[in-house]
């Protein structure tokens, strides 16, 4: 029996596990819609591509399945490359269907032609175009091996006659989902144990590679009485549940998760890649254990890299680590843990009057959010407070670009969770650069009866980019942003909203917008001056700063250098 490409491609993507698929509709698509709609893939209709691209990702990377999604030649095929990048750092199972002009019409620059394959290869672990109708249902099926076993995107450039074209002899082409147990040898592990016997002071750094490696983790501190920081990505796998957490590092960390690196003579990386050298140890000894051997002193030399997944590493690693009975090292982190536990919780006070501290903000979604919650938050400052202030516990997670580093991701990321997880409380921590960036697909939301809660940063700035340039000791130039009511704004397109200038007003604010049972948007007028403050604070930034206060002065900006005094140190508790 004959079928249609486009069948045979839905029906492949439908076999690998996709349940949605994300996009805009397009004359170059339209088979490949036809047969979606005939399938048990239910079709989320979006507004812009990027956010199909970002919502689709994001399901992915939380669900651990494979995505989809699909747009028109040319402008429509373009516009998901943002999202696509976001999605295959993240490494990401997704495919994107990128459909093409017809295949007698390529290379004769026709209008709307653009070579995908020259565009997506960088941000994809696959890209190919499907060349015949026979050929169809392997591409796709290859597509779909790739984005699951290596972990990342995979482009399908289907151009618009093949989609339509029939196939009388169909090759049954499958996909196979493997569980490969992945670890470092018997000798690797010796050496490991015996590098691990040499240190007084033992510090383990924890990466998003442990995931669902948590207690295995935990025993590994107790087996060590070692103290455990962690990388921000992975924060939903170290920090719930853990005597043994010290918190993050680099620059969004917490003073604790800093000094264990800083302070430890011997250092156990666990499937961790962060990016910036100066926060590890340099007279340490360094042992790295990572899937991806390619990863292994990439970012600080170590002693000793091995390959193998966290779990099946630990639970073979354990039994060769005799219990250790010396804890001073994990007690002094601990006394630096209480002490910067302690200053956190100041920094989530309220404010007074007109002035509503970002801290305060995020701590009262964390208090008031549900204990399943899902965050997402945009690069920028509201990335830095979803990681500082919403407290996991193993049911919650959190989401933002850490790796691509993207603004406006945090509500089109919201929309793909809330469709994998239509009964959670799904939360956007939105800057307000960020939401108007992309701020048409709000209107998805309530196409696709979306109950997701977007708060709004609205401190009437590109607010990270403007203390970057205060550290460097520039004036603050092009950050402005003029904004409108977001929350009269949302109430138009059909969301429950609400605007907050008052920090009085702010706690039942959140209880209200939280229980809505259908989107809503809360806007909140934070304050412009507030600083991130790194768990170290060097020179270099001390006087950068000191240096902006300086200029502004000199330009008559005294408001802006008293506002900065006071909204970051003298109105403190």
């Amino acid at each position: 029996m004959s079928k249609r490409v486009a069948e045979i491609v839905v029906e492949t993507l439908q076999a690998a596990g996709v349940r949605h698929c994300y996009g805009i509709v397009g004359d170059t698509l339209n088979y490949v819609t036809d047969a979606i709609h005939h399938s048990d893939i239910e079709w989320v209709h979006m507004r812009h591509e990027e956010v199909a691209a970002f919502a689709a990702g994001a399901e992915s990377l939380i669900s651990g399945q494979l995505t989809a999604c699909a747009g028109s030649c040319g402008p429509g095929g373009l516009h998901f490359i943002n999202g696509v990048f976001e999605t295959n750092r993240n490494r990401a199972p997704m495919v994107l269907i990128a459909s093409q002009v017809v295949t007698a019409e390529l290379g004769m620059e026709f209008p709307q032609e653009v070579d995908f394959k020259a565009v997506y290869a960088s941000c994809s672990v696959f890209c190919e175009q499907v060349h015949s109708p026979e050929q169809a249902r392997r591409v796709v099926a290859l597509a779909c091996q790739a984005a699951i076993s290596r972990r990342g995107v995979a482009v399908v450039i289907l151009p618009a006659d093949i989609s339509e074209a029939m196939v009388k002899h169909d090759v049954p082409f499958s996909v196979h989902h493997t569980q490969p147990v992945l670890r470092p040898s018997d000798d690797e592990l010796q050496r490991i144990a015996a590098l691990i016997g040499d240190g007084k002071r033992v510090g383990i750094y924890a990466g998003a590679g442990c995931e669902h490696a948590h207690d295995a983790l935990v025993a590994l501190g107790e087996r060590l009485q070692a103290p455990i920081a962690h990388t921000s990505r992975a924060k939903d796998f170290v920090e719930h549940d853990n005597p043994y957490n010290m918190g993050m590092t680099g620059i969004f960390g917490i003073e604790s998760g800093y000094h264990t690196l800083m302070a430890c003579d011997t250092l156990l990386l666990l499937g961790a890649d962060f990016a910036w050298g100066q926060y590890y140890p340099d007279k340490a000894t360094l042992i790295q254990v990572d899937r991806d051997g390619s990863h292994l002193g990439r970012r600080h030399p170590v002693t000793l890299g091995v390959v193998g997944d966290i779990g099946p590493t630990l639970d073979a690693l354990l039994p060769m680590l005799p219990p250790r009975q010396e804890r001073s090292f994990l007690d002094e982190c601990i006394e630096h843990r209480e002490k910067a536990l302690a200053t956190r919780e100041k920094e989530e006070q309220p404010g007074e009057g007109e002035l509503i501290h970002p801290q305060h903000l995020t701590a009262l979604i964390n208090r008031h959010a549900n204990d399943d919650a899902l965050f997402t938050a945009d690069g920028g400052s509201p990335m830095v407070w979803i990681l500082r202030h919403i407290r996991t516990n193993g049911r919650r997670r959190t989401l933002t670009s850490l790796l691509h580093g993207t603004m406006a991701n945090a509500m089109p990321q919201a929309l793909g969770l809330q469709k994998a997880y239509p009964g959670r409380q799904v939360i956007s921590l939105s800057g307000d650069g960020g939401i108007a960036m992309l701020l048409g697909d709000l209107l998805t939301a309530v196409q696709e009866d979306l109950p997701i809660k977007v708060v709004v940063y609205n401190n009437s700035s590109l607010n990270f980019v403007e203390l970057e340039q205060k550290v460097e000791g520039l004036l603050d130039n092009y950050t402005d942003l003029k904004n409108p009511d977001f929350g009269r704004l949302a109430e138009l397109i059909g969301f429950y909203g609400r605007t907050v200038t008052r920090s009085e007003d702010l706690e039942q604010a959140v209880k209200d917008f939280l229980a809505h049972p259908g989107p809503a948007l809360l806007d909140v007028h934070t304050s412009p001056t507030e600083l991130v403050m790194p768990p170290q604070v060097e020179a270099k930034q001390v006087a950068g700063t000191a240096l902006y206060a300086a200029k502004a002065l000199l330009s008559g900006r005294v408001g802006d250098v008293r506002d900065l005094l006071a909204n970051n140190f003298l109105n403190k508790p």
